[in-house]
Formats: C-alpha cells, sequence, structure tokens
C-alpha cells in the first residue's frame, strides 16, 4: 500500500486538497498500489489510477472532500448491492450532507459584528446574499433535503434533463430559476457524474440564463474520471465537489433511493405508456 498526503477539512473558502500549503496538518491515508500501466493513463479513463493521479490531470476544479474512515464506509454501503432501501437513503442522506456543508464552505462570506448575551462583542462572517440551488431531477432532487436542512430559506431552482429517443443527446423539457439567477452563485445538484453530458447541458442552460460557470459549484457524491474531465473541458471555470471519482459510478443511485425500479421491457414485445406531453418551454 502506498501512502499520500490529504489535508483535514479546511476553514471556508479555502481551496480542498492543498497539499502544499505547509498551514495545515496533514493526515495520512491509504490507497491501493498503482500498477505501472496507470502513470501512462492521461487522456484515458483508467480503473488503476489513483485519486491524486486524476487529480492532477483534471486540475483544481475538482475538489475531493478528504477521505476518512465514515465516508469510506458510506460510498461502501451505497455501492453495496445488499444493502436495504433504508439503509441506502439513511446513508445517502449523510453522505449528501457532508457534500452540502461543504458546498456552503465554498460560497462568499463576509466579516460580522454581533453582541452576545451579556453584551460582548463578537467579530464572525455571515453568509453573503444572492446564494441558491438548482437540482437536476430527478435524483438532484435527493439532496434538496440536505441543503434546507443547512440553509432553510434557500431558493432552490430545477431543470429536467433527458436522452432524446432519436438522437441520444441530451434534451431539456424543464427547467425554472429564480428571476435573478444570473446574478446569484449557484449550488448545482447532482449525485452521480457519468458521463457529465447531463450536467453540460444544464450549464448550458443557465449560461442562456445569463449565469456564468465561475459562479456554479457542483455538487455530487460519485463521479468518474470521464464525467468530471468533460465538464472541466467544456467549462474551465466550473467548480466540482465530490467524495469519489472511481471509474464505476453507482448508476442505480436513483432507482434505490426513491425506491423505483428500472423499466424492463419484455422480451419480444412492447408497453405503451400514455403520458402527457413534455415541458419543451423554459420559464422564468
Amino acid at each position: 500500500m502506498e501512502t499520500y498526503l490529504i489535508e483535514k477539512m479546511p476553514c471556508h473558502n479555502q481551496q480542498l486538497n492543498n497539499s502544499e500549503s505547509p498551514e495545515h496538518a496533514a493526515k495520512h491515508v491509504r490507497f491501493a498500489r498503482s500498477s505501472p500501466a496507470a502513470e501512462t493513463c492521461q487522456d484515458e479513463p483508467c480503473e488503476n489510477q489513483t485519486t491524486s493521479d486524476i487529480q492532477r490531470q483534471i486540475g483544481p476544479q475538482l475538489k475531493l472532500l478528504p477521505l476518512n474512515d465514515q465516508i469510506r464506509e458510506l460510498q461502501t454501503i451505497i455501492r453495496d448491492k445488499t444493502t436495504s432501501r433504508g439503509d441506502f437513503v439513511f446513508c445517502a442522506d449523510r453522505l449528501i450532507r457532508l457534500v452540502v456543508e461543504e458546498g456552503l464552505n465554498q460560497l462568499p462570506y463576509s466579516e460580522c459584528t454581533v453582541t452576545t448575551p451579556t453584551g460582548h462583542k463578537y467579530e464572525g462572517v455571515k453568509f453573503e446574499k444572492g446564494n441558491c440551488g438548482v437540482s437536476i431531477m430527478r435524483s438532484g432532487e435527493a439532496m434538496e433535503q440536505g441543503l434546507r436542512d443547512c440553509c432553510r430559506s434557500i431558493r432552490i431552482g430545477k431543470i429536467l434533463i433527458q436522452s432524446d429517443e432519436e438522437t441520444q443527446k441530451a434534451k431539456v423539457y424543464y427547467a425554472k430559476f429564480p428571476p435573478d439567477i444570473s446574478r446569484r452563485k449557484v449550488l448545482l445538484m447532482y449525485p452521480i457524474l457519468s458521463t457529465g453530458n447531463t450536467v453540460i447541458e444544464a450549464v448550458r442552460v443557465l449560461n442562456e440564463h445569463g449565469l456564468q460557470a465561475k459562479h456554479i459549484i457542483l455538487l455530487s457524491l460519485f463521479s468518474t474520471p470521464h464525467g468530471a474531465r468533460s465538464i472541466v473541458q467544456e467549462f474551465p471555470d466550473i467548480t466540482i465537489l465530490t467524495t469519489e471519482v472511481h471509474a464505476v459510478a453507482p448508476t442505480h443511485f436513483g432507482q434505490r433511493y426513491f425506491g423505483c425500479a428500472a423499466l424492463v421491457w419484455p422480451q419480444g414485445g412492447s408497453i405503451n405508456l400514455q403520458s402527457k406531453p413534455p415541458f419543451s418551454k423554459i420559464t422564468e
């Protein structure tokens, strides 16, 4: 096993995983030893790459929560096919809360002074106004409660993106944001980054509404190297916050969390679905 250095959780607005900074103590975390072939994986995703290798390739836009035994156990339970739905939701909510807390840690603060009940002055900080969340439906809605638990009055927009049946490209079916979203800092919520196509399309829609990528913090639980790399290549100014970058993402997350089984088509048969036409117009 090789030993790498990962920082403890920093103070607010401090960049995560900055191992060159001598100001903060570091803890030892063990990763599986990489094979010689992993050193040559520069452009293609490779299961043998370490997290540190992937971070160096993608750049500082990708931020990882410092790995510890608690996070590792939550990741393991979520990935375990024998986990009951109750345990799955419980552990997913815990992991979501950790990601949301660190996402809030990346938002701008301003200094303030308050008076304590004993009459003393206390120099503290407070959130700057103009923050909001946007969830990418359906799985992104699983993260909304975690955000509301931390910020009760925060506004949350929604966007629905699905693959077009003919072209298989990501298509926007519905979007609703606060009218002044172009002036806000946005926490974009989507738990699983697999190909990155859905997030890329969502950011494009936010761009069309006047929001710059540098004001977007993408909150996710799991990401593939390809997904994170694709998003950063398309939007170099975006920030991605996740707990793990691994070649295999738990794409079953939405089905397990909401208790919905995947649609299985009968062999040699067909299913007729009666549904309302999709929302094709993007509304404010």
